[in-house]
């Protein structure tokens, strides 16, 4: 039996309707997607992690060390224990609570704020391997799991057309079109957007690979032509005087001594309800985000039973409590399965394969991080913006007459995108639903487990907006 085979074995290629090109393709996909992590996360994490001795680019460097390795654990587990096509890595907006608000915010240390995290994780992994974490996720309202998906589609195309700069920021209406005919980046970014919907609609294998990589060329081709300047280069390589530096993705820091096991210092000296809040903050952001990303993706990828579940969910969502715990360990902040999948999911990827290709490409960038540094934000986010068209498929399987389900699903899918969180949509769309069956006079059909998570949820809403957080 030959290699494929075995793959093909192991991971029930038959049963799922796929083969190992599929499954490659997706991988790569799914990578190219998500891979903009591994550079994002050492530069959001390093203004908070201080370490004594080593400067800023030395610190940025053993980060995204410690991304890799964090990532590609959590995804390895993804890939042999659960055998699901889904990425994982340090979650955007946890790494921002946890540099921003946690350490800059409230002035707590950042070994402290990687305790937190390492004790997250182990409550994840516990909570998981009794099935307590599947319960609830059980108990969310139909309308809110059969949402997740176009919610997290319209949050997909909205954070792809903002980090493309198709659409910006904007004052008097908070967001606007973007000043197209002035931005070549953004330019560039259509204009490749495009020619992925072409090749996308013709069914060509890969279109999204090629999409980035073929608007990646074009970016850097108008740049050594004279078109452009270094507004189509990628952020990470322009420096603070115009010019080119290739210093954080050519010489990677590959000792990172000082941050593994850094959080121990943490657990000294701290004040015990200041360190639960956070605790709990970083838990409910996981949960939610996490419970959310499998099921709007696994919506989307045809995984979903007739109720809505994802059936032997707790493997996945041990392998986020594994890759939490490990990513304390070396540096990092709470990792959390990616929306980012779904684009390896459009691409065919149905099992574990994918996320084997996913995690053996992280594990590469150790050495090809110069590679990964030159494809700019305008090619990569391509792909967010085209699953999120597709994903928005998911608003057909909303019962819209039904007044639960129209409320519950339509919170769920707009609060996503307008407070940019996965978890505050889900929250939203978990709380109203038992409030509008009362309303209709069908309480009976609400479980004595949704009034509770709806209450717990308002609580945490308290928490978290009454600036007790800092």
């Amino acid at each position: 039996m030959g290699a494929t085979d075995t793959l093909a074995e192991y991971f029930d290629f038959r049963a799922h309707d796929t083969d190992l090109r599929t499954e490659s393709i997706a991988g790569l996909t799914t990578f190219l997607a998500m891979s903009y992590i591994i550079l994002v996360n050492p530069f959001i994490l390093a203004q908070a992690i201080d370490i004594p001795g080593y400067g800023f680019t030395a610190t940025v460097q053993m980060i995204a060390i410690g991304t890799i390795i964090a990532s590609a654990v959590a995804i390895f587990v993804m890939a042999f224990y659960a055998n699901r096509p889904f990425g994982l890595a340090p979650g955007m907006g946890l790494n921002v609570f946890f540099a921003y608000t946690v350490v800059i915010g409230m002035g707590i240390h950042w070994t402290t704020a990687l305790a937190a995290v390492f004790v997250e994780g182990i409550l994840f992994i516990a909570i998981t391997a009794i099935g307590a974490r599947e319960y609830v996720i059980r108990l969310f309202p139909e309308p809110v799991k059969f949402a997740v998906g176009a919610g997290i589609g319209i949050f997909l195309l909205f954070i792809g057309l903002l980090e493309m700069s198709i659409v910006v920021p904007d004052p008097d209406t908070a967001v606007t079109l973007g000043g197209l005919a002035t931005n070549p980046a953004a330019l560039l970014g259509l204009f490749g957007l495009l020619i992925t919907f072409v090749l996308w609609a013709r069914g060509i294998t890969g279109s999204i690979i090629v999409g980035i990589l073929g608007t990646t060329v074009l970016g850097w081709l108008t740049y050594f032509s004279g078109l452009a300047g270094n507004e189509v280069l990628p952020g990470a390589l322009v420096a603070e005087d115009g010019g080119l530096s290739f210093a954080v993705v050519t010489s990677p820091q590959y000792d990172i001594s000082p941050l593994l096991f850094a959080f121990v210092d943490g657990l000294r000296d701290v004040d015990p309800l200041t360190f639960t809040l956070v605790v709990f903050t970083f838990f409910f952001v996981d949960f939610f985000d996490t419970a959310g990303t499998l099921i709007g993706v696994s919506q989307f990828g045809g995984f979903l039973d007739e109720d809505g579940n994802l059936p032997d969910i707790d493997k996945p969502l041990m392998a986020d409590a594994v890759g939490t715990t490990v990513g304390a360990m070396v540096g990092t902040s709470t990792v959390t399965t990616y929306i980012e999948s779904s684009t390896g999911v459009e691409e065919g990827g149905r099992t574990g394969m994918t996320a084997l290709v996913v995690g053996l490409l992280f594990l590469a960038a150790l050495v090809l991080i110069p590679l990964i540094a030159m494809i700019p934000a305008y090619a990569s986010f391509i792909a967010l913006v085209v699953v999120g068209i597709i994903m928005l498929e998911g608003v057909l399987d909303v019962e819209w007459q039904d007044p639960a389900w129209a409320v519950s699903a339509g919170l769920t899918i707009t609060i996503m995108p307008l407070t940019y969180s996965i978890a505050n949509g889900l929250a939203a769309g978990i709380i109203v639903y038992p409030i509008i069956k009362a309303a209709t006079g069908e309480l009976e059909d609400v479980r004595l487990g949704q009034w509770l998570m709806a209450l717990a949820l308002v609580g945490y809403f308290y928490v978290y907006t009454s600036g007790m957080l800092g």
